[in-house]
């Protein structure tokens, strides 16, 4: 590990305890600057920082691991299941396939039959 990325992770390890222990104080980000004599303007930088690290290690540890988080679910693709232009149409429990070069006004007759079932 290099220097440069090392000094980062220090900075990074400290500033999560100073943003650790404002959250336990319970005082506003404004309150809490004052008393500790640290930049407001330094505090949001370095949370910004320490959110970007934390989902940029998520991410590289989900897609090496093909981990999901827990209540996700993976999708993989899904193939279309009509290839051939038709549609599957449910009406109160009942399905029509229907193909591209269907009449409307049939299917129009048919779509109120279904409906008045």
């Amino acid at each position: 590990m290099d220097t440069r990325k090392m000094a980062k992770e220090y900075r990074l390890s400290q500033w999560a305890q100073i943003i650790q222990a404002r959250k336990e104080s319970g005082k506003s980000v404004k309150d809490f600057c004052a008393e500790e004599g640290v930049n407001k303007n330094a505090y949001f930088y370095w949370q910004r920082k320490l959110r970007e690290a934390a989902c940029k290690d998520l991410t590289e540890a989900e897609q090496s691991k093909g981990i999901v988080p827990g209540g996700w679910v993976r999708l993989g693709p899904v193939k279309p299941q009509y290839a051939d232009g038709s549609i599957l149409i449910e009406i109160n429990g009942c399905q029509i396939t229907v193909k591209s070069n269907t009449d409307l006004e049939l299917l129009k007759s048919i779509c109120s039959v279904l409906r008045s079932l």
